[in-house]
């Protein structure tokens, strides 16, 4: 055994033995390299879990090590998942089977490209999966899009989701009007939020601060705006007829934004054809309901500019360029006919998509399609090296799409372990190596049992109000939970 190695190994046994509270996801770890193969997955979220799931079913000689930024697990199905749909979050339950299983480890509050970089992990790993999904926003690429009173969806989710990063959004909703750029499942959930009635709400997870705010709120009307037309819209029927039946609310439609859809239902595939009914049927019934809450969709318009209140401050109003559609279905193109209108309204939330981010320089990035470029979860023009979710195909779909992504990642990772792809001919050290560079740092991981702890004074507080569980907010007071 080098030397390195030695002091590695001395490092974590004087830790262990001399400091117990410290460290605690590396406690019961062996003094000498185990025979597993060693894998290591970059990401706590669905599809970091879905590809340590599949590779632990796999093969019996694997020990999975899971790092993640944040103390807490889960990903977007905590921080991301719409707080009145519990129903999806039940992934937990096989995400927590896989972290506790006995050749898993979740090693919580360790930044992977901050705290150790990937080419450390690759040197003590047969294996690296890239899974930490997609933290960054698309621009709109308009003037004005800086302004206070402009949100992007995905800040917005996570203030109301309890995600440590956004805790501090506060957003103004002191205005009549919301308009929201964007019309796929992230955009209505939002919407669903800003109009939902407080007691629907209040039996959620979605967090108190967000509660108090939208208490508060005056947004009464808004707008979800896309730049195609009815038969392109992106949700799905689930989030629409949830906005259809939501207690309290009327829909908000223009008539002349379904010219000739009527004609075209026939030839839609079933699926779009139900959708597309679903909304000519709130179109007919908007003006039965008289509800002092309302919402609509707005076709066939893209931003142009967010225009300033008079003092410059803030967001007033944005100008929409008017489209028509070039070609038909799902490949109709947007084109601007030159006429513009202006929607007065003082919140603007961008919907139109996440991105992932370059996580380290040693890992090839396409800044362009702001993915790791692969071949079927193999990075490219490396040897042990894979991604898997959003950041190996962009951020569209669902949970099962992720799943079925993610297990394909983990096949082509067996099939490289198998086929001698991958070299097992020495064994490596796995977290052994990587703990005396994060004590050394002074970073300390979060396991799964402390994340429990976690867990278990957030339902804790919640049951106290009445709701599954209130999320912390302070990453600090997270730490200082699991260590307690």
């Amino acid at each position: 055994m080098n030397r390195t190695v030695q002091k590695s190994l001395f490092f974590i046994v004087k830790s262990v033995r001399t400091s117990p509270s410290n460290f605690a996801a590396w406690r019961g770890l062996s003094t000498t390299p185990d025979p597993h193969t060693k894998v290591c997955i970059v990401g706590g979220g669905p599809a970091g879990f879905y590809t340590a799931q599949h590779i632990i079913k796999g093969r019996p000689d694997v020990q999975v090590d899971v790092y993640e930024r944040l103390p807490v697990p889960f990903g977007l199905v905590r921080f991301g998942v719409a707080p009145d749909h519990p129903e999806v979050k039940n992934v937990i339950n096989t995400f927590t089977q896989t972290a506790q299983h006995e050749r898993c480890r979740f090693l919580g509050n360790v930044n992977v490209g901050k705290d150790v970089s990937v080419d450390e992990l690759r040197q003590v790993y047969h294996a690296v999966v890239l899974s930490y999904g997609a933290e960054g926003n698309r621009s709109l690429g308009v003037p004005g899009e800086h302004l206070s009173g402009v949100y992007s969806a995905k800040d917005f989710v996570g203030w109301y989701n309890g995600l440590p990063y956004n805790r501090e959004l506060q957003p103004d909703l002191s205005h009549d009007t919301a308009v929201i750029l964007g019309q796929g499942n992230v955009a209505v959930d939002v919407a669903r939020i800003l109009l939902a009635p407080l007691d629907m709400l209040k039996k959620t997870d979605i967090t108190q601060a967000a509660l108090d705010a939208l208490a508060n709120s005056q947004v009464r009307r808004v707008l979800i705006v896309g730049r195609r037309g009815p038969m392109q819209v992106a949700c799905t029927i689930k989030e629409l007829r949830e906005m259809v039946n939501l207690p309290g609310t009327q829909p908000d439609m223009l008539t002349d934004d379904f010219h000739g859809v009527n004609e075209a239902l026939k030839d839609l595939p079933r699926p779009r054809k139900r959708l597309t009914e679903l909304m000519l049927k709130a179109l007919k019934e908007q003006a039965v309901k008289g509800a002092h809450r309302k919402w609509g969709f707005r076709f066939l318009r893209s931003p142009l500019d967010v225009l300033p209140s008079a003092d410059g401050t803030r967001a007033a109003a944005i100008r929409l360029a008017l489209n028509k559609l070039e070609g038909s279905g799902d490949e109709a193109r947007a084109v601007p006919t030159g006429e513009v209108e202006e929607v007065p309204c003082g919140v603007i939330i961008s919907s139109i998509g996440y991105k992932s981010l370059p996580i380290d320089s040693a890992v090839p990035f396409d800044p362009r399609k702001a993915i790791i470029p692969n071949t079927m979860g193999r990075v490219q023009e490396t040897t042990g090296l894979y991604c898997s979710g959003w950041v190996k195909r962009g951020p569209t779909g669902v949970i099962a799409t992720t799943m079925n992504d993610s297990f394909d990642t983990g096949r082509v990772l067996l099939q490289d372990l198998d086929s001698g792809a991958i070299d097992l001919s020495e064994a490596r050290l796995g977290a052994q190596g990587i703990a005396p560079l994060l004590e050394k740092r002074g970073v300390r991981p979060v396991s799964f049992s402390d994340w429990e702890k976690i867990s278990g004074e957030e339902v804790r507080r919640g049951e106290a109000q009445g709701k599954p569980r209130e999320k912390m907010l302070d990453v600090q007071e997270m730490l200082s939970v699991a260590w307690s």
